[in-house]
């Protein structure tokens, strides 16, 4: 039985009884039976019969058997060790003192680690509430606005549900039938262009108003320099990449040093090289990597794929020829020379000036961030160049994980049983929440709801930009009594049907939610960030000083949204420069 209205009222009886605190998978498969129970009826059969008992169990059979959701538990697993593993404690002291000179330089670190550590995790309440417990007290010792400690806690501990590998993507990937690969590509840029804007918020407002974010004391920009290493600075030079060079062709006199360990090492010199040559050797590996991938690999691809040559019957073989290849265009080889160029003079730059306290630091970072950085950067290149699927992916990065933290010795029996734990029963909220959502879209489209609600769009007569943004406000606005994965659920299959008729992208569409449910951790009443990080906060930081601080952020994930509507190709450059 079609009735549109009654349909409506499946939606609206949703947002109430998920406000009222029901829980969102039961409350979905409860309607979505007592409703389709209504549509199926028919009084000359007996109510066992009804045909919604075998949608219930087709929508079931066909969430379970979604490929796509296979790669959820993986991720979600690789996210929960490494928070149980605690990974992350020596990772903020180091980037802290990388930038120790910048304005309001706890800030700074706190976004920079809630970016790479939400990347590497995706599970926004595990960042929020780390964050809190290792930058929340640091800044307000410090001095720091308390509006601006909570803001940037929140705000980049969103930031993983937005960078791949995200669960939301795949989540969306599954209702919208569309690439996980795409997605995660296409989220990209836009994700460290919320971050960028984020930071150059934190640095404008600190340079604006010092107040906020006091200049910290001396000892705690003090860099931790071993004594052996003022020794060697002392024998050798100042400049300690010429002094490594030149201790690993004379190294008597260093090795008569002595530290902790003993005499001074010629392995641990080499090692010490090794660490100060880290940032010239990740530059040189990217411009390669870039050229290799661009300008070489399409022509090898070309050449194995051109045919020997061509032959008809009767007649003898003709030569094909070299395959024409496009290569890259002039204003390529202009950008690619001109960033080289911009990276040497930093790197002779920085180089110049190495000192011991600069090399310290290099050596910190690379012992904190690098093993962390090369797994995710490992788990996100597989995908992105289509040598893995994203399920294998997710399946590398989980036992990364696990090898970490072994290798760190903070994971133990008690914390791999609690993630294994988490694990289930996240994915099994997120399973159920499939099935309901599938019984629930089928029967509000049975109902005629779906069919009423394309009606009332297109009688509006509305151009492809006001679609957009009539769909990314009503998306906004639900953001504000709703969590992402009810709008996603439920609100996004709505709209998937009419993105052919004004002819909009579903991968760009996709990405501007994305962004958009950024702001549905950052908007009251239901922002989960801000009671996460008050969990956590000391009692004198009041819950309206969190929102407060949370607001200025909301205002940037719209300016960000803005400037994707100017300029889409933000979002649809990398995968269709990858994939097509």
């Amino acid at each position: 039985m079609s009735d549109p209205f009654l349909g409506l009222t499946m939606l609206i009886f949703i947002v109430i009884v998920i406000m009222m605190g029901f829980p969102t998978a039961f409350t979905l498969m409860g309607l979505g039976m007592l409703f389709g129970f209504y549509a199926f009826y028919n009084p000359a059969e007996h109510w066992i019969d009804n045909r919604v008992f075998d949608l219930m169990v087709q929508r079931t059979y066909g969430a379970m058997t979604n490929d796509v959701l296979i790669s959820i538990p993986l991720f979600v697993l690789m996210g929960y060790v490494m928070e149980r593993g605690a990974l992350v404690d020596k990772m903020f002291y180091s980037i802290q003192l990388c930038f120790r000179r910048v304005p309001a330089s706890l800030a700074v670190a706190t976004l920079i680690v809630c970016t790479f550590w939400g990347i590497a995790s995706g599970l926004v309440g595990a960042v929020v509430v780390l964050m809190g417990v290792i930058a929340m007290n640091p800044m307000l010792r410090a001095g720091y606005d308390v509006k601006l400690a909570a803001g940037v806690i929140t705000a980049g501990g969103t930031l993983g549900i937005l960078i791949p590998p995200s669960v939301m993507i795949i989540v969306y990937a599954a209702v919208a039938g569309q690439s996980v690969v795409k997605l995660y590509a296409a989220a990209m840029l836009p994700g460290f262009f919320l971050a960028l804007l984020y930071l150059v918020y934190i640095l404008g407002w600190a340079m604006i108003n010092p107040k906020i974010a006091p200049a910290l004391p001396e000892e705690q920009t003090r860099v931790p320099v071993p004594d052996w290493m003022r020794s060697f600075e002392a024998l050798y030079s100042r400049n300690m990449l010429a002094g490594l060079f030149s201790a690993l062709f004379s190294p008597s006199r260093a090795m008569a040093i002595e530290t902790p360990e003993g005499r001074l090492t010629y392995w641990k010199l080499i090692k010490n090289t090794c660490a100060a040559l880290v940032p010239f050797l990740l530059t040189a590996f990217t411009l390669a990597l870039v050229w290799w991938y661009v300008v070489i690999h399409p022509q090898a691809s070309a050449e194995a794929e051109a045919p020997e040559g061509l032959e008809e019957l009767g007649a003898p073989a003709l030569d094909a020829g070299p395959a024409a290849v496009d290569g890259p265009t002039g204003s390529f080889y202009v950008t690619f020379g001109i960033i080289a160029a911009i990276a040497a003079v930093v790197l002779v730059r920085y180089y110049r000036t190495m000192t011991t306290d600069r090399l310290q630091v290099v050596k910190l970072l690379v012992s904190s961030v690098m093993p962390l950085g090369i797994l995710t950067a490992l788990v996100l290149a597989v995908i992105l160049f289509g040598i893995t699927t994203a399920t294998e992916s997710a399946a590398v990065g989980a036992a990364g994980a696990f090898l970490l933290a072994f290798q760190a010795r903070t994971l133990n029996w008690k914390r791999t049983k609690e993630a294994v734990f988490l694990t289930a029963k996240t994915t099994a909220m997120v399973c159920w929440l499939f099935v309901g959502s599938a019984l629930f879209s089928a029967v509000f489209a049975i109902l005629g709801g779906q069919a009423l609600v394309e009606e009332w769009v297109l009688a509006l007569d509305l151009t492809p930009v006001q679609f957009m943004i009539l769909s990314q406000a009503i998306i906004f606005v639900l953001g504000w009594p709703l969590e992402w994965t009810e709008i996603i659920i439920i609100f996004v299959p709505i709209f998937l049907p009419l993105l052919s008729h004004f002819d909009i992208d579903p991968i760009l569409w996709g990405v501007l939610v994305f962004v958009n449910l950024q702001a549905a951790f950052l908007s009251p009443p239901v922002a989960m960030s801000a009671y996460y990080l008050k969990g956590v906060s000391p009692p004198q930081v009041t819950l309206s000083q969190i929102f407060a601080g949370m607001i200025p952020y909301m205002l940037i994930v719209i300016l960000c949204m803005v400037i994707m509507y100017v300029w889409p190709g933000m979002a649809l450059w990398l995968p269709y420069y990858l994939y097509d």
